[in-house]
């Protein structure tokens, strides 16, 4: 195996969007892209793992630890959601156009979070 299987990526705001641009670069330990949006691996998910080498991950088929996230892809417009994974240092992207709110707010920074996405926001990073 090579030393570094994973590539990056950057993911940009979509329109309407908020926050980032995000690079994302999975890690041993570090590889999950996890989808949260229900019914199986979101089209966002699957067009990160496919360029970065991540393995996509249905968190809401099951649970992984937070450490071993190297994104999650959320579907959230309300509260919840939305500023978890940004509490816990986890790089989030939302599909919807949203923007920080809800009880978690202060978390969602430009650095850790990028909103509105669409599989045609991520592009591979060539180095």
């Amino acid at each position: 195996m090579s030393e570094n299987k994973y590539r990056k990526v950057r993911i940009k705001r979509g329109p309407k969007g908020w926050g980032g641009p995000l690079i994302i670069e999975p890690k041993p330990g570090r590889d999950l892209i996890y989808s949260v949006t229900g019914g199986g691996i979101h089209p966002v998910a699957q067009r990160i793992a496919e360029l970065t080498g991540g393995r996509p991950f249905d968190g809401f088929k099951s649970k992984a630890a937070f450490e071993e996230i190297a994104v999650a892809v959320i579907d959230c417009g309300g509260t919840a959601r939305i500023g978890v994974y940004p509490m816990k240092k986890v790089p989030t992207v939302d599909i919807y156009p949203t923007s920080p709110s809800g009880p978690l707010f202060r978390f969602i920074t430009e650095k850790v979070f990028v909103s509105g996405v669409r599989p045609e926001d991520i592009e591979l990073i060539e180095e």
